[in-house]
């Protein structure tokens, strides 16, 4: 009997493992098996949003708030617009776009799934300008499109199948689903605000903001002078607790040069040149609805804002 309970089990796991289903990333291309729904981590989200914004406090700074949720909004058209031509539109339904500044004087930014998003106060001085700010929240909103949150809970759900297989987890949900492991594994391991990303998650959230911010027409070589504002201020030491896991300043400012051909394709495409206003600044929001120049285009470094050839 006890043999027969070990080998259900590994079935169990088995069968629970493959029943995760294949996502591909938009822009990047890449393919990732996922154990969670959307519809089980976006609840997660929404439960945590809510509770962060009831402790927090939101700035009182009414031409920086709106400046926040002009480039959030603006951002959050142009990758709608980008989904729904590219054969995503699928998607698009899981975001309820919520863009909100807090009066924190960290250096921070943080995206939930379903695109809650929250910037901190302490950042505005660093980003200097919409355009920047374009990158900060681009590379956040790129996590959410990613599903990265819910690729790292997934991580963590078949570490607790390794590491603790007939054990506490699977005895705490017996024959349960993988929804009632996620809820577990969730409660064990895992914060939306505090979330570490693997290198390889940020590099591509570097990759898909900066691709991001250039269709909403904002310059994404803006970025390089940003980074360095971001080193200089952490003293090069990535003392700052926003794009946790990151790669080190150094690796991420090259690595987004090597980007920017690509990125300004997508710029030059989306027919608008965004005026880099002061943080503290309010502006007036340019053309929201980029047009495409290369629409016949291949390949992703030159297909404009609405093909994008990498996805199979």
């Amino acid at each position: 009997m006890k043999r027969l309970n070990h080998l259900l089990i590994g079935a169990l796991a088995a069968m629970m493992l493959a029943c995760g289903t294949t996502s591909q990333v938009p822009i990047t291309g890449r393919k990732h098996s996922l154990l969670v729904s959307d519809a089980q981590i976006l609840s997660l989200s929404k439960q945590e949003y809510a509770k962060f914004l009831s402790s927090a406090r939101l700035s009182s700074n009414a031409a920086n708030t709106a400046m926040v949720k002009r480039v959030g909004q603006r951002l959050a058209r142009a990758v709608e617009t980008y989904l729904m031509n590219n054969g995503y539109q699928d998607e698009i339904k899981n975001f309820e776009w919520e863009f909100n500044l807090v009066a924190d004087n960290h250096v921070n930014a943080f995206c939930m799934p379903g695109g809650k998003i929250v910037v901190y106060e302490g950042l505005l001085p660093v980003t200097q300008n919409e355009a920047s700010l374009a990158i900060v929240l681009g590379h956040e909103i790129a996590h959410a499109v990613a599903k990265h949150s819910a690729e790292q809970m997934s991580k963590k759900i078949r570490q607790a199948y390794g590491t603790q297989i007939g054990g506490s987890i699977l005895g705490a949900i017996g024959g349960e689903t993988v929804g009632g492991l996620a809820q577990v594994a969730a409660g064990q391991y895992f914060s939306f605000r505090n979330l570490k990303y693997s290198r390889d998650n940020e590099s591509e959230a570097d990759h898909m903001g900066l691709i991001f911010a250039a269709m909403a027409g904002y310059d994404p070589s803006v970025a390089v002078a940003f980074w360095q504002r971001m080193a200089a201020k952490s003293g090069g030491g990535n003392t700052s607790d926003m794009f946790s896991d990151h790669p080190s300043d150094a690796k991420r400012i090259a690595a987004i040069q090597k980007l920017l051909p690509e990125a300004m394709s997508y710029y030059k495409a989306s027919g608008n040149a965004h005026a880099n206003a002061p943080a503290t600044t309010s502006t007036k929001p340019a053309n929201t609805q980029p047009t495409n120049k290369n629409k016949g285009s291949k390949g992703v470094s030159a297909s404009g804002l609405y093909r994008n050839s990498k996805r199979k």
